[in-house]
C-alpha cells in the first residue's frame, strides 16, 4: 500500500474577513452595533438592549442618552422580520419612560407602529407595538396622531387576537383613545361598540385571574364599574362574558374576598333572571365558584336559591346542569341552604333530574338530595317521592362520577326499610352489586357502604347474596389494593343477616347473632364452593357426609295455617276445565314422567299425600266397561296434569320441629325463672345434655356412637337435613347449637364457636361475686366455656388449660 497523503486545507480567499467574536461589557458598544449591516449582529444587539432596558428606568435613560432610540426607530421597518420584531420589543419596553415617549413623539413613530399592526405580522410584534402605542396614547397629541393615521380600526381588530397580552394592550390603548369625542364617534361609525365591550370583558376576565391585577382594578374603582355596567347592560354576550370573568377570578380565595366586598352576589343573581340560556349557565357557574366563600354562600342562600330551583325545570340541559351544580355547592355543609332548597319546592325537580340527559346534572342532583337528607324531615319527603326508584337508572350509568354519587345516595336513603323495599322492587340491587367490579376506588367504597346499609333487613340481604354480593365482597377483601373498611363491614353485615352462611364460613356466631327459624348448620364450607340453600340441600340424595342440622321451632298453629294456605292455593291453581281435549292431555301427560317421579320423592320426604288417588277412585264408578276404561284414562291424564301444576306452583316448606318447640317451652318454664344468669346457664347446660344423651365420661367418648344415630335419622327421613329435635345422641357441635338456639329464645347471651374435628362450644360472659368485705364492688365480666359433654353445667374459664382441652382432641 502506498503512503497516505495528508490533504492540505485550502486557505480562505484573501478578500474574506475572518469571523470575530466580541464580548461587549458596555451598553455604548452594543448601541454602536445597531448600525451594523449584519442582521445577526443587529438581532443579538437588540436582545441585549431589551434585557438591559427591562431592569429599570435608569437603564432606559442611559440608552436614551447613547442614542439607541434613533437607531431602533430605523430598525422597526427593517426588512428582516427577526430584526424588526426584536427592535419593536425594545421600543415597547422603553416607551414607559416619559423622556423616551417625548423623543418618540418628536420622531413621529406612531405611523410606523400602526403599520406593524397588520394581520399578517407576528403576534409578538402586535404585543409590543400595541404596548408602545398604549404608553404613548396618554398624551393628547399622540391620541390625535393615532386617530388621524387610522390606528383605531386595527386596534379594534386586534381585540379578537388569541393572545391575551395583545388584547389587554389594545383595550388599554382604545380606552385612552375613546376619551376623545372624535374617537368615540369613529368607534360608533365602525359599528364596533358592542363588540368592544364583549372583547374588553373577555380580556378583563383574563386579568381578573391574577390577584394583584384584581386588587389594582379594585383600587382604581374598575371592579365596581364592571358590576354596575353589567347590571344595566342588556346585551347577552356582555352579560355572559362578565359572568365568565367573575367565575375565573373566583377560583382564587383572595379574589373571592374582593368580589364579595363588591357585592358580586347581587349581580350574579340578577343575571339568573335573564332570558338568555348562555347567561344563565355562566352566572350559575360563577355562583358555584363563589360558594367557596362562606359569606357568599350565606348571601346566595338568602336570595339566590329560588332562582336556581326554577332553572331545574329548564328545557336546556346545559342550564339544568349548571343550576344543579350550583345547588350542590350551595347545600354542601349548609343546613340553612338545604332548607331554602326544600322551601323553594326544589325536591321534586331534583328527583326528576336524576333522569336528566347530562351526567353532570345526574351526579349533582344526587349530591343535592343527599345534602338535604341530612335533615330527617327532608329525607322522609324525598323518599316519599320515589328516590330509590329514580336511582335505579343512574346505578346503570357508565360514568364513574354518576355511579359513585348514586351509590352514596342509596347509602343515605337505604336506612329506611320502605326505601330498601322500593329499591329491591325497582331492580336496583342488581346494578348495585355489579358496581362492586368497578375499578374506581370511590365507586367501590360507596357501593360497599350502600350494601352495608341495605343489608340491614333479611329480605334485602338474602337477595343481595343471591345476586352474588357475598362472593364478590370476599374476593375484594382478599385484595390489599381493593378492600376498604366499608367492604369488610358490608361483608359482615350481609353475613349477620345470613347466619347459616356466616357460621359455615366463619365458624362463629356472637351473642348478638340471634338464631331464628330457618337456620341450618351444614358444616364448614370450603373456599370457592357455592353455599347451597336448605331447599337445594333437601333434594339431594342421601350421602355419607355430615348431616345438615336444621332449626325450625314454629308453633303448630303457624305451620297448619301455612299448609292450609298452600293447599288452598294449589287447589285453585290445579282446577281443570271439563272441556280438556284428549289429544292435548296425552301430549301433556307424556312430558310429565320425571316431574311426577320427583314429586313422589318430595312427597316421601316432607310433603302431604297427593289427592289424585282419591279423585281417581271416585271417577272409576262410571257405568259400563268402555265407559269405565274411558274414565280411567281421563282420570290418569287429569291426575298427571294436576301433579305437574302442583309441582310448578308449590312452594317448598321446611319441616316443622315440634320437639324443639317443646324444648324451648320447657326451658322458658323451668330455666327462665331462675334469678341469676349463672344459674340459668348451668341449668340450660344440664337440660341440653339431658336431651342429647346425657353426660359422657371423657375416656369413653369414642364409644359414644352418635354417628350411627344420625345416620338412622337420615335414613328414616330419606333426607340429609335433620331437625335438631330429632337428635337424641348429640356430640359437641349438636349440643352447642341446641344450647345457642334455646339460649337465644330465653334471653341468655352466648356465642357459638366451631372448632376442628366436630368440636364446637359456647362462650358466655358472667360477672363474679364481689370479694368478701367489699360490698357494692362490680367486677368486670369473665368469659367462660360451658361444658355440655363431660360435666354438664361446669363453667370453664376461658384461656385455661381445661378450656383448651375441651376445645381440642
Amino acid at each position: 500500500m502506498g503512503k497516505k497523503v495528508k490533504k492540505e486545507i485550502e486557505p480562505p480567499p484573501k478578500d474574506v474577513f475572518d469571523p470575530l467574536l466580541i464580548e461587549s461589557k458596555t451598553a455604548a458598544t452594543v448601541v454602536l452595533m445597531l448600525g451594523s449591516p449584519e442582521e445577526e449582529v443587529l438581532a443579538k444587539a437588540c436582545d441585549a438592549l431589551y434585557k438591559f432596558a427591562s431592569k429599570g428606568d435608569e437603564n432606559k435613560l442611559t440608552l436614551l442618552g447613547l442614542g439607541a432610540v434613533e437607531h431602533l426607530y430605523k430598525l422597526i421597518s427593517h426588512e428582516d422580520p427577526i430584526v424588526r420584531r426584536k427592535a419593536i420589543m425594545v421600543f415597547g419596553i422603553m416607551a414607559s419612560n416619559n423622556d423616551v415617549k417625548k423623543l418618540l413623539r418628536e420622531l413621529d413613530v406612531t405611523n410606523s407602529l400602526i403599520s406593524q399592526l397588520a394581520p399578517e405580522e407576528n403576534v409578538v410584534i402586535h404585543e409590543f407595538a400595541t404596548l408602545c402605542l398604549a404608553h404613548m396614547a396618554v398624551e393628547y397629541t399622540t391620541k390625535v396622531q393615532i386617530f388621524e393615521q387610522g390606528g383605531l380600526e386595527p386596534l379594534i381588530r386586534l381585540l379578537g387576537s388569541p393572545d391575551p397580552d395583545v388584547k389587554k394592550n389594545s383595550v388599554e390603548c382604545i380606552y385612552l383613545l375613546v376619551q376623545d369625542f372624535q374617537s368615540r364617534a369613529a368607534v360608533r361609525a365602525l359599528n364596533e361598540f358592542s363588540d368592544l365591550h364583549v372583547e374588553a370583558l373577555a380580556v378583563l376576565g383574563n386579568c381578573l385571574e391574577d390577584v394583584h391585577t384584581l386588587q389594582l382594578i379594585q383600587q382604581m374603582g374598575g371592579l365596581k364599574k364592571l358590576l354596575s355596567f353589567v347590571g344595566v347592560s342588556t346585551v347577552p354576550d356582555i352579560q355572559k362574558n362578565a359572568a365568565k370573568a367573575i367565575a375565573k377570578a373566583a377560583y382564587d380565595s383572595e379574589n373571592r374576598k374582593i368580589l364579595h366586598e363588591e357585592e358580586v352576589e347581587k349581580c350574579l343573581i340578577n343575571l339568573l333572571e335573564t332570558d338568555n340560556d348562555g347567561v344563565k349557565v355562566a352566572a350559575s357557574q360563577a355562583i358555584s365558584a363563589m360558594c367557596e366563600n362562606l359569606a357568599s354562600k350565606r348571601a346566595f342562600g338568602l336570595q339566590g336559591i329560588p332562582q336556581l330551583v326554577q332553572l331545574l325545570s329548564s328545557d336546556n340541559e346545559e342550564v339544568k346542569e349548571a343550576a344543579v351544580t350550583a345547588l350542590a355547592n350551595l347545600t354542601a355543609a349548609s343546613p340553612s341552604n338545604a332548607s331554602a332548597v326544600a322551601e323553594a319546592e326544589g325536591i321534586e325537580p331534583l328527583v326528576k333530574a336524576l333522569n336528566a340527559q347530562r351526567d353532570g346534572a345526574i351526579a349533582n342532583a344526587a349530591t343535592v338530595l343527599t345534602n338535604l337528607a341530612m335533615q330527617e324531615p327532608f329525607r322522609v319527603n324525598i323518599q316519599s317521592r320515589g328516590i330509590m326508584s329514580a336511582l335505579a337508572e343512574p346505578l346503570c350509568s357508565t360514568n364513574s362520577q354518576v355511579q359513585s354519587k348514586a351509590a352514596f345516595a342509596v347509602a343515605v336513603f337505604g336506612c329506611d326499610a320502605d326505601a330498601r323495599t322500593e329499591l329491591r322492587n325497582a331492580g336496583g340491587l342488581g346494578p348495585l352489586v355489579e358496581l362492586l367490579h368497578s375499578k374506581n376506588e370511590d365507586v367501590r367504597r360507596n357501593v360497599c357502604w350502600a350494601l352495608m346499609v341495605c343489608a340491614s333487613d333479611e329480605l334485602t340481604a338474602v337477595e343481595l347474596c343471591r345476586l352474588g354480593a357475598l362472593d364478590i365482597l370476599e374476593e375484594i377483601n382478599l385484595s390489599t389494593g381493593r378492600k376498604n373498611n366499608f367492604s369488610e363491614a358490608a361483608l359482615e353485615k350481609l353475613l349477620d343477616n345470613n347466619l347459616s352462611q356466616k357460621y359455615s364460613q366463619m365458624g362463629y356466631l356472637s351473642s348478638s347473632n340471634i338464631i331464628t327459624d330457618g337456620f341450618y348448620d351444614c358444616g364448614q364450607i370450603k373456599p370457592g364452593m357455592k353455599f347451597l340453600s336448605l331447599e337445594e340441600l333437601s333434594v339431594q340424595e342421601l350421602t355419607d357426609r355430615r348431616a345438615i342440622i336444621f332449626i325450625n321451632a314454629k308453633p303448630r298453629e303457624d305451620v297448619l295455617a301455612v299448609e292450609e294456605k298452600a293447599q288452598d292455593s294449589s287447589y285453585e291453581q290445579t282446577t281443570l276445565s271439563p272441556s280438556i281435549s284428549r289429544k292435548d292431555s296425552r301430549e301433556k301427560a307424556s312430558s310429565l314422567v320425571s316431574p311426577m317421579d320427583k314429586k313422589q320423592e318430595l312427597s316421601g320426604q316432607w310433603s302431604s299425600p297427593s289427592k289424585s288417588s282419591t279423585r281417581e277412585k271416585g271417577l272409576r264408578k262410571g257405568k259400563g266397561k268402555k265407559e269405565e276404561e274411558k274414565m280411567k284414562e281421563v282420570t290418569q291424564i287429569i291426575s298427571k296434569v294436576q301433579d305437574e301444576i302442583n309441582l310448578e306452583n308449590s312452594h317448598w316448606l321446611p319441616p316443622p320441629d315440634f320437639i324443639l318447640l317443646d324444648y324451648i317451652n320447657d326451658a322458658s318454664k323451668t330455666i327462665l325463672p331462675l334469678t341469676t344468669t349463672r344459674a340459668q346457664v348451668v341449668a340450660l347446660a344440664q337440660f341440653v345434655a339431658d336431651k342429647m344423651g346425657g353426660p359422657i365420661e371423657r375416656d369413653k367418648l369414642h364409644d359414644f356412637s352418635w354417628e350411627l344415630h344420625i345416620s338412622e335419622i337420615e335414613f328414616e327421613l330419606k333426607c340429609n337435613v335433620v331437625p335438631i329435635g330429632k337428635v337424641k345422641k348429640g356430640t359437641f357441635y349438636h349440643r352447642a347449637l341446641l344450647f345457642k338456639v334455646v339460649a337465644d329464645r330465653i334471653g341468655i347471651g352466648c356465642s357459638l364457636v366451631r372448632g376442628e374435628y366436630n368440636r364446637a362450644w359456647n362462650e358466655v360472659k358472667l360477672v363474679d361475686d364481689s370479694p368478701q368485705g367489699i360490698a357494692g364492688l362490680l367486677l368486670p365480666p369473665q368469659e367462660y366455656i360451658v361444658d355440655l359433654m363431660f360435666e354438664p353445667g361446669f363453667l370453664i374459664k376461658q384461656g385455661s388449660a381445661e378450656a383448651d382441652q375441651y376445645k381440642r382432641i
